[in-house]
């Protein structure tokens, strides 16, 4: 389970980062991938989003690591186990689906200075961000799927950091941009 958690890791990283950062600079000329945290007016609290952001991702590549260097499972493996391991899986196809979901507006990150359209549509109607629900699933997932202190942490981190970057970054932007619109929605 541990390699399957490792691989099914990479896979989530490359399809949400990778293929989708390709396949929107194929179909509008614009990779997605803006400044955010590394822009010169980006908040503390942003950078902090960020790097909790990092240290997530790290802990969720880093918990099946150390569980095949012998860090022991908070409980025995079972079916809890690979029920982790469908809850990751459906949590990747969620997350890009939730992606191509936006379709030309999506983003990695915020450009103060660039209008975008609200999206309402589609899962968007239903989930005020569904990108992030779905990344939290995924991890929860790959946190049952290797259920150490390293992917519960992983799990922590990232839940925090989104929230930090919804709450005090996305939200405040979209309000700027597009006010009684997003109050609506």
């Amino acid at each position: 389970m541990n390699i399957a958690a490792l691989v099914l890791f990479v896979v989530w990283f490359v399809v949400i980062f990778v293929v989708r950062s390709v396949v929107q600079k194929r179909e509008t000329g614009d990779s997605g991938i803006r400044p955010g945290a590394f822009a010169a007016d980006a908040s503390r609290l942003e950078q902090l989003a960020y790097v909790l952001l990092i240290a997530a991702f790290a802990g969720a590549i880093g918990a099946p690591i150390a569980a095949l260097t012998g860090l022991e499972p908070l409980w025995e493996r079972s079916a809890l186990n690979w029920a982790g391991a469908v809850v990751a899986v459906t949590g990747v196809g969620l997350t890009y689906g939730a992606q191509v979901g936006m379709g030309t507006e999506w983003r990695v990150g915020i450009d103060r200075t660039e209008v975008t359209g609200l999206v309402t549509s589609g899962v968007f109607g239903l989930v005020r961000n569904p990108i992030f629900a779905a990344m939290i699933f995924t991890a929860i997932g790959l946190a049952a799927m290797v259920p150490n202190v390293i992917a519960i942490a992983a799990v922590v981190g990232l839940v925090v950091a989104i929230e930090l970057q919804v709450r005090f970054v996305e939200e405040p932007h979209l309000v700027r941009l597009h006010g009684a619109a997003y109050g609506r929605y």
